[in-house]
């Protein structure tokens, strides 16, 4: 049975053991014990990922797009011994010992760091970085069993869809695809299509040609993909312009990342897109809650996953059990059973789950009116011109709004009749009264965004404090 497909060759579940055996050989050898890899989504990736689980060695995921100063943070900060790269990237690192080695097909560059492990919580297996609002990635440690629980919920909870073909669409770096995209399918047994980004039509972190990306899905023929909101937005665009219809081969989309919006997702099942909207954290190993076909409900995120445990606290915040992170990097607090996410929501009768914003988000306008940021953003983004939208104003009487068109040739009256549109539908304490059109891209190399594309608020708000006319502090 076919295991990985990567559009030249194909790697059986056995192919895949027998390369990671290898390497792992090789790690345990050579005494590394915090291997980071700093590559694209290709079967090398993978070899690299069960060969750490094999070895027992740390693996920290690093996405391609992190800048220079975040990746030397991280290298330093999780003590990565050994750097697993492509052969140009290793270049940046002329001074430390390198070793050239084939996997999976792959030429790559094994880079030898001085750095030492810290002190982690006892059976960390994984670190995935999270930048906070400064943009300093924080370490998030991750347990093997805490990851396969989320890998064998999924596999439970999508049974019935009867998944045989993923295409991995997002960096493995992300979590999400990682787990969701990656162990679950392959524990599974089904293919995980995994090709280059680029060739799918991703380039940095938020950079997304959906033509190209249409085109290779009509190529390969997936039942499931995990896409981000932006990602779903621009290809049920592209759709509707083309008048076209997605391969009837899909049985699961699901989003997350972000709110989606009820808009959107009628839009894409208008074009025969299957979008279910989930939720997830990090600290909860990556994705807790998901809309199902059958077992769905407008404007939630879903129901728990088998694996997952949710309650709300007496102030409005969701807490998670189940699946737990076994705790932050340098930080020797222990994890509570009970995690707060800091996230506001409710979860109905019948065990839907509604995600309101972030806790720490709220605005108070000056008049004493609190309202979360998130909630109008939805709203923005839900019009066809919006491809982001950043809501700001704490303090301020009225609300402003960075926003990032979704084509570059929309015009500022195409943004304000959009602006006008979302306005309509929000009583008037929420309204957008100024906005301006975003400076540079919401991502990650601009520093706008993080890895996953939530947006960085606070440099959002110093560059564009001049042209809304709001204090940057």
């Amino acid at each position: 049975m076919t295991a990985l497909d990567n559009g030249r060759r194909t790697w059986s579940a056995a192919d895949l053991d027998t390369a990671a055996r290898s390497l792992a050989h090789k790690l345990t050898a050579q005494g590394t014990r915090v291997l980071a890899t700093l590559m694209d989504n290709t079967p090398a990736w993978v070899v690299a990922d069960l060969a750490c689980a094999q070895a027992q060695v740390v693996h920290v995921p690093l996405p391609l797009f992190f800048s220079a100063e975040q990746l030397s943070h991280v290298l330093g900060t999780a003590g990565i011994d050994t750097l697993l790269t492509l052969g140009a990237l290793a270049a940046r690192w002329p001074s430390a010992p390198s070793s050239a080695i084939d996997i999976a097909d792959e030429p790559l560059v094994m880079v030898r760091l001085p750095f030492r492990a810290p002190p982690m919580p006892p059976g960390t297996a994984k670190i995935t970085f999270t930048s906070g609002t400064t943009g300093v990635p924080k370490g998030v440690c991750l347990s093997a069993d805490s990851m396969q629980r989320v890998a064998n919920g999924l596999v439970q909870a999508l049974d019935p869809l009867d998944i045989r073909r993923h295409l991995c669409a997002l960096p493995f770096a992300v979590l999400l695809e990682n787990i969701a995209g990656l162990m679950a399918p392959l524990a599974r047994g089904a293919t995980c299509i995994v090709l280059p980004l680029k060739e799918l039509g991703l380039e940095g972190s938020s950079s997304f040609d959906a033509t190209r990306f249409h085109s290779m899905v009509q190529r390969h023929q997936p039942n499931s993909i995990i896409l981000l909101p932006q990602m779903l937005r621009a290809w049920v665009h592209h759709l509707l312009e083309a008048r076209e219809r997605a391969p009837a081969s899909l049985r699961m989309v699901a989003v997350g990342g972000a709110a989606v919006g009820s808009r959107l997702l009628a839009a894409a099942r208008s074009v025969g897109l299957p979008a279910y909207e989930g939720y997830g954290l990090s600290e909860g190993a990556s994705v807790q809650t998901l809309n199902l076909p059958g077992a769905e409900r407008d404007g939630s995120a879903g129901r728990a996953l088998p694996h997952a445990r949710l309650r709300i606290a007496a102030d409005g915040e969701i807490e998670i059990a189940g699946s737990l992170f076994s705790g932050y990097l340098g930080d020797p607090t222990p994890t509570p059973a009970w995690w707060p996410t800091g996230d506001l929501g409710s979860i109905d009768e019948d065990g839907f789950v509604s995600v309101r914003g972030r806790k720490k988000l709220v605005l108070i306008t000056s008049f004493g009116r609190n309202v979360s940021p998130e909630w109008i953003e939805t709203q923005l983004r839900d019009e066809a011109a919006i491809g982001q939208a950043v809501v700001l104003g704490d303090g301020q009487a009225t609300l402003s709004s960075v926003l990032w068109p979704l084509r570059a040739e929309t015009t500022d009256a195409d943004l304000q009749a959009a602006v006008d549109a979302a306005n309509a539908r929000l009583p008037d304490y929420a309204r957008v009264h100024r906005w301006t059109r975003g400076r540079a891209p919401f991502d990650a190399a601009s520093g706008m965004a993080t890895p996953n594309g939530r947006p960085q608020r606070a440099a959002i708000l110093t560059a564009h404090a001049d042209a809304l006319g709001i204090p940057s502090t």
